[in-house]
This record gives structure tokens, C-alpha cells and sequence, in this order.
């Protein structure tokens, strides 16, 4: 990026793994390298958690129920998720990304924004600061990374997409505005399937599109994210790289393409969203206390059923089992299931004393 005073611009970096979970298991086994893999379960209820390269072109991805990963692959090679080591693997790397900021907001175990206008080696430039953060990533795990570099949150997360697998891109304020322009709004990070749907049948297709649209209009048609479409279709987002924070709570939802009615689709659609609050709980060292399952009805109706445990959950496998518990007795539902979303609240940043230099250094 260009040499600018860093109150004028901003100096963020989105950094990115390449199919994180898949690459620590063919870096721990030579047998599946070069081979379609997906972390996950193979059995009836499984979802693929991360896929292989090698499994993408093939059409695998994560979050895609395993029965239709087998069908669109059939050589694919399950393997269980280890997530001990993936979390002792994204230590490694934060402790790297602590060399060059105290600025890092952690997304999952396997992407963080750091904030690098200021930064602890006096670097200028933000592309190198990304390459060399992306080299010591590679010379201590093995693994590879990819980077985005930009003025804002959005736009480097963008930026990170564009050069995948290990790669890094760049998107300058000159660029901004007419990169966003040219994309499809499902491209866009913070617009799900449900949202797109939404915007190609107002006419939005594009963010030049989504820029035609006024304030007051997309306020209306799409609430608190109104004003977040509105910016980012501009290319400004203002949202800091927030380091060390506990939210409240941390959710994810999804909206089926079709009502669902049957326990096992509605098992099936929850677990991407278990892995993911799972995962930015983890990446962040948070335990929570608190399980809620929001459903909403075919007619737009909506209940959540939650339940609260004396102590943090301890593992992913403790979340699934209250989630099995919370969503069994709905079953059979009256009506159609459009929307299904897991929140945890009580949220608590954990000091086991296991890891006190990571604690240290962020």
C-alpha cells in the first residue's frame, strides 16, 4: 500500500488459511497428500468441515452434508477433526501475528484481521509486512496462508479471496470503490444466500447496484444492515480490528432453500453453524455457558429454546449433544422450517493456565 500518513488510511490485513483443517492433516499424513480429503463425519448426519483442494474441484466444500460430498466424489477420504491440534496450530500462528501488532481480531482458528497502521517492527508497507507474516507462517507450521491487504475490514477480506491458495492480493483506495462495483453482491462477506436472494429480486445485483440505492431504501428492506450495505457499496467501512474482546454472544444462522420438516435435514443445517460460534469461541479462548437454538417457521414465526450449564463447555462435542437436546422436541414441527441459528452467550475469556505466553503477547 502506499506510504501514507496512517491517520489518513488505514493499514489492515485479513489473513486467511487455505483449507486449514484438510492441509494439518495431509501435513501430518503423507498418505492423503495429493488426495480429495474432507474433515468431517462420513455417516448419514456428517457435514464436511473443511475440504482439500483436491476435494474443491470436484464441487466439495465445507458445510456440505457428507452423503453429497461422497456422490459428487467418490474417492473422497474422510477423516475425523482433530481439534486439539488445529487449536495448538492457530496458537502457533497468532503468536506470529503478535511479532508485527497487538491489533488482531481473530475470526475462527483459521482467519484473523490485524490492524498493522502502527505496528511493532516499523514497517512501512503493508504488503510486506502481509508476505513476510505469510512466509514465517509457512517456515514454522508448514503450512500455507493467504493474505488481503487494504483500507478497511471489508475490503481486506475481499482482497484475501482474490489470490487464493497462497496468495495475497491488494485493494488500494484508488481500487476500492471500483472493485466493488464490479462485484456480484453474492460475493460480497456479510451478504448470505438468503440476503442475495433478497437483492436480486429488488434489483441488486451488483454493488453498483446496491450504490444506486439510497440510505432510507436499503434501511428499509434490510434493517441494521442498511447502513453497512450502504458503506461498503462505496467501499468505506469504519469497523475497527477489535483486539481481546468478549462479545455478548456469538451466533450464526442459515435460511434453507426449501421449508425443511425432518429432524435429520435440520441436524444436517445445524452443524456448519455449531462449527463456526464453536470456532471463534476457541480462536478466542471464550467458554460459554449458555446454548440458544432459534427457529423460524415457514410463516415466519419464530421460538428459541435455550439452556443454560453450571460450568463453560467444554468441548464441541458437549455443544452438539445440549443442541441435539434443545432441537429434538420440536420434532414433528407444525409448519415448514425456513431458518435455524445457534447462539452462546455467558460468554467468559478462559485463564487456563496452558497457554499464558499467547495470553501475554496479545
Amino acid at each position: 500500500m502506499n506510504d501514507m500518513s496512517s491517520t489518513a488510511i488505514r493499514k489492515i490485513v485479513h489473513v486467511d488459511m487455505d483449507a486449514f483443517y484438510a492441509s494439518v492433516e495431509q501435513r501430518d499424513n503423507p498418505e492423503l497428500r495429493g488426495k480429495p480429503i474432507a474433515v468431517g463425519g462420513a455417516a448419514a448426519r456428517g457435514v464436511v468441515a473443511a475440504a482439500s483442494y483436491e476435494a474443491r474441484k470436484f464441487g466439495v466444500h465445507s458445510a456440505m452434508p457428507s452423503a453429497t460430498a461422497k456422490r459428487k466424489c467418490p474417492a473422497l477420504i474422510f477423516v475425523p477433526p482433530r481439534f486439539d491440534v488445529y487449536r495448538a496450530v492457530s496458537q502457533q500462528i497468532r503468536e506470529i501475528f503478535a511479532e508485527y501488532t497487538t491489533v488482531i481480531e481473530p475470526l475462527s482458528l483459521d482467519e484473523a484481521y490485524l490492524d498493522v497502521s502502527q505496528n511493532l517492527k516499523g514497517m512501512k508497507i503493508a504488503t510486506e509486512i502481509a508476505s513476510e507474516i505469510r512466509a514465517k507462517i509457512k517456515q514454522v507450521t508448514g503450512l500455507n496462508a493467504s493474505a488481503g491487504i487494504s483500507y478497511n475490514k471489508f475490503l481486506a477480506k475481499m482482497a484475501s479471496d482474490l489470490n487464493k491458495p497462497n496468495g495475497q492480493a491488494v485493494i488500494t483506495p484508488k481500487n476500492g470503490p471500483g472493485f466493488v462495483e464490479a462485484l456480484p453482491v453474492q460475493k460480497f462477506h456479510g451478504v448470505g444466500p438468503a440476503t442475495a436472494e433478497k437483492m436480486h429480486r429488488l434489483g441488486i445485483d451488483t454493488g453498483a447496484d446496491l450504490k444506486e440505492k439510497t440510505l432510507e431504501f436499503l434501511v428499509e428492506h434490510f434493517g441494521k444492515s442498511g447502513p453497512y450495505f450502504y458503506g461498503i457499496a462505496r467501499g468505506i467501512d469504519e469497523r475497527q480490528v477489535k483486539p481481546d474482546r468478549v462479545r455478548k454472544s456469538v451466533g450464526a444462522e442459515d435460511t434453507f432453500s426449501h421449508d425443511v420438516h425432518a429432524y435429520e435435514p435440520a441436524r444436517e443445517g445445524l452443524q456448519p453453524l455449531i462449527e463456526k460460534v464453536w470456532g471463534y469461541c476457541e480462536a478466542n479462548g471464550i467458554g460459554a455457558k449458555t446454548v440458544t437454538l432459534k427457529v423460524k417457521y415457514a410463516d415466519f414465526n419464530q421460538i428459541t429454546r435455550s439452556k443454560t450449564v453450571p460450568a463453560p463447555l467444554p468441548a464441541i462435542a458437549d455443544l452438539e449433544e445440549i443442541v441435539d437436546l434443545l432441537l429434538s422436541p420440536i420434532f414433528p414441527p407444525r409448519k415448514g422450517i425456513r431458518l435455524l441459528g445457534v447462539t452462546l452467550s455467558s460468554l467468559k475469556r478462559q485463564t487456563s493456565g496452558a497457554e499464558p505466553q499467547l495470553r501475554l503477547a496479545l
